[in-house]
């Protein structure tokens, strides 16, 4: 398949559009390597140390379900020049767990071309992280820089 077809660019979406990534399973060894080089606390790195603390089990830092969502997402939404954020809200509702099995869906929520630099926008696009159960563990609304189809490719 031509990888030129397979990339979004501006021109491609609409407002309202979905989009759901496919899955990542998450694993206690995952939790405490993450942690041990970006965010070292006992509810990240110890299950004993864990089970007293808000938490009550080991949790995957909200950095790791970010950065695991990052890769889902970019798996799912191929933009043409990458996923380039120039800004972002992020909430965690409730933890990560070991045996989780994560995925992302959202949709885009709005599309603003540039008046100054007729070759890209900023997209704002929301998305919910949720576990195996449904739940949400993380909610993600983010303006993105796309880049809008160059002019010798649009018909």
């Amino acid at each position: 398949m031509d990888q030129q077809k397979t990339r979004l660019f501006l021109d491609d979406l609409v407002v309202g559009m979905p989009f759901k990534s496919g899955t990542v399973d998450i694993t206690a060894d995952e939790i405490r390597s993450f942690a041990s080089q970006f965010d070292p606390q006992p509810f990240h790195l110890d299950d004993e140390a864990a089970r007293s603390t808000l938490f009550g089990g080991l949790a995957a830092s909200g950095w790791h379900t970010a950065a695991l969502t990052m890769r889902l997402i970019v798996d799912s939404l191929p933009f043409d020049g990458g996923l380039i954020g120039t800004r972002c809200e992020l909430t965690w509702p409730l933890p990560t767990r070991p045996g989780d099995r994560l995925h992302a869906e959202g949709e885009i929520a709005e599309i603003n071309p540039s008046r100054s630099k007729p070759d890209r926008g900023i997209v704002v696009m929301r998305s919910r992280t949720l576990n195996q159960d449904g739940a949400v563990v993380q909610t993600l609304s983010a303006s993105l820089l796309v880049f809008r189809r160059p002019a010798t490719d649009r018909t």
